[in-house]
């Protein structure tokens, strides 16, 4: 319809008809890239919303994880705190204390790589679509972070290996079984450790398993370096951890 009435204007070279014609041509044109580029918008809007909604999830129980390890090694260093004890000549912490404490306090805990998982839901190709300064910028942080400083092999210690070496295995299933650690809830939030561990040992072999521990006096200094470890560990969980959070804190100001 448009080109046959263009077409007559010209033919009769009414031009002021045929610049009308051009013009709402133009104007047609324009207003229908705009309308399909604000729809496209509005759909990628939408949908950076959902996947911040599954991600708030997510990232909701990656920081309940992260406070179960937090209460695991506040256990693990109350054992620590018996074991080193022991070591600087306190009479009043009998063999089975030593032992168990002395394995506990080599107890670890990681915090895995959820990246993968995040990468998944949520790309990095949503992150422009991002408004909010702030929740752009914490869940970059929490989707490049390097886990490999928190995971299991960063505090996989000396003092962790030769404590191991000299407790026997035996004694080490006892523990385990009776004071090992604990799944917390499904398994999602991590695991827990029994604060005490009232276990009866064989008296020979916990007196030999004592003695032994005793005469390695250099763990004493391995356990301080082990815990300086943990210590880290922790210290760079909460650097992550604070991202995590005020991810989710944005999400749920903007929902």
């Amino acid at each position: 319809m448009i080109l046959r009435r263009v077409t007559h204007h010209l033919r009769t070279q009414n031009w002021t008809a045929v610049a009308i014609e051009f013009v709402l041509i133009v104007a047609g044109v324009f207003l229908g890239i705009v309308a399909a580029n604000w729809n496209q918008e509005r759909l990628q809007r939408r949908q950076t919303a959902e996947l911040l909604e599954q991600l708030d999830r997510e990232l909701g129980i990656f920081v309940r994880y992260i406070d179960g390890v937090e209460r695991y090694y506040r256990s693990a260093g109350a054992y620590g705190d018996r074991a080193a004890a022991a070591w600087n000549g306190d009479p009043t912490i009998t063999d089975d204390e030593f032992i168990i404490a002395a394995y506990q306090a080599s107890q670890i805990n990681g915090i895995g790589n959820n990246t993968d998982v995040w990468a998944t839901i949520f790309g990095a190709d949503h992150l422009r679509d991002i408004k909010d300064p702030l929740l752009r910028q914490n869940l970059a942080v929490v989707m490049s972070y390097d886990y490999s400083i928190i995971d299991l092999d960063s505090v996989s210690s000396r003092y962790r290996e030769e404590v191991r070496k000299i407790i026997p295995g035996s004694i080490q299933a006892q523990i385990r079984e009776r004071c090992g650690d604990r799944v917390i809830g499904d398994a999602r939030f991590g695991y827990e450790l029994p604060s005490t561990c009232n276990i009866k040992l064989e008296p020979k072999e916990s007196e030999r398993t004592a003695s032994r521990l005793r005469a390695r006096t250099d763990l004493a200094g391995e356990l301080h370096w082990h815990r300086a470890a943990v210590a880290n560990q922790i210290t760079q969980a909460n650097i992550i951890k604070e991202a995590a959070r005020i991810v989710t804190e944005r999400i749920g100001a903007d929902t």
